[in-house]
């Protein structure tokens, strides 16, 4: 954060129509410490910023430039640059975080973002990763669960301290984490808010659809993991079940119109075109998958249109994916600037899938 001290008391100065020797003869310095305040080479000690302030008649926030609001729309700014391009160009992203860290790094926001970035993100971290930045992160942890009244953002430190638990190979102090401080599936706020309310009533009827997608979204990533991870099939083997699952899933929407398995289909084919994308697939493979799953998102978008309810399964995705999901899907492909998305836009076959539903 810049430090704007010695341009507002040049500000303050001027303003009352006084001298630098008049100002450094009230604060008992020299002009020369004066005029190196003024032009930013040095700052006033400590113990004169009471006095200062007093002699201006302005608070010390004012004092030292400090604008709440103005910190608050830069972090807020940041962070909205960092989560836009953290998947399409992992490096800028990595780059802006890091900075944001060292400018704001008290901000609990960007204290997490940081972590979890270097840290490798949610899944697959790399233990050795994680023990070298131990003594970091369980500090910014300590800082979080001290300070931070957000549950979010508590959780997601508690998450870290259970995988450096892991990482050290204390696998059951780590499970013993999320066992104590996490909720199982029958006490989620989700739930809860269901049960809140009569069963014959327009609102039960409304949080149980948004549940039901929400609970389809979840456990169609599931159903690809077990898949892609199922150590009896080869790369083509799944790619073949993939596309099986997918084309019974879209073929039961359209038979029963029944939007459950719309979105189970669009979940399920997203979550094996990033696995097979990150870990070995072909890019004749990938293509395919991501053909039927940009398919997906167009009747997801066509269903909505509709007046189907799935923007519920959406809530917590960006308002990108909650408007328009094929759109949401299409830019972060078409705009990869590195890794294995940026290779793939130079295969033809891959190009013209996305141009087909541009």
């Amino acid at each position: 954060m810049e430090i704007t001290i010695g341009a507002n008391i040049k500000r303050l100065r001027t303003a009352k129509n006084i001298t630098q020797e008049q100002l450094s003869a009230a604060m008992n310095v020299t002009c020369a410490a004066v005029s190196k305040w003024e032009r930013g080479e040095s700052y006033p000690d400590i113990t004169l910023l009471q006095p200062l302030a007093y002699f201006f008649e302005v608070t010390l926030d004012e004092l030292m430039g400090y604008d709440h609001e103005k910190i608050q729309a830069n972090i807020d700014e940041i962070i909205q640059r960092y989560r836009s391009c953290w998947k399409s160009d992992c490096q800028k992203a990595r780059e802006i975080i890091v900075d944001a860290y060292r400018t704001y790094p008290n901000d609990y926001w960007i204290m997490h973002y940081y972590m979890w970035n270097i840290g490798g993100d949610l899944a697959d971290n790399d233990p050795a990763v994680l023990i070298a930045h131990r003594e970091e992160f369980l500090a910014i942890c300590e800082k979080i669960l001290e300070g931070c009244t957000e549950e979010n953002l508590r959780l997601g430190a508690w998450n870290m301290r259970a995988k450096i638990l892991h990482a050290e190979g204390k696998t059951d102090e780590a499970l013993a984490i999320y066992k104590t401080k996490f909720t199982d599936w029958y006490t989620t706020g989700e739930q809860k808010t269901e049960q809140l309310f009569a069963k014959d009533t327009e609102e039960y009827y409304f949080h149980v659809q948004k549940n039901m997608y929400e609970l389809a979204d979840f456990a169609a990533d599931k159903l690809g993991r077990t898949v892609f991870f199922n150590p009896a099939l080869t790369m083509e083997e799944k790619t073949a079940h993939t596309l099986c699952c997918g084309e019974l899933l879209l073929n039961a929407f359209e038979e029963s119109g029944e939007a459950f398995f719309l979105m189970l289909a669009s979940s399920f084919l997203g979550r094996m075109e990033n696995d097979l994308l990150y870990r070995g697939g072909s890019d004749e493979q990938i293509t395919a998958v991501m053909d039927k799953r940009l398919y997906a998102a167009k009747k997801v978008d066509e269903a909505r249109a509709d007046n189907l309810p799935l923007h519920h399964a959406f809530d917590r995705y960006s308002e990108e994916a909650r408007d328009n999901l094929l759109k949401f899907n299409l830019l972060y492909r078409v705009n990869a600037k590195s890794g294995r998305r940026a290779e793939l836009l130079k295969n033809p076959a891959y190009k013209a899938v996305l141009d087909k539903y541009r």
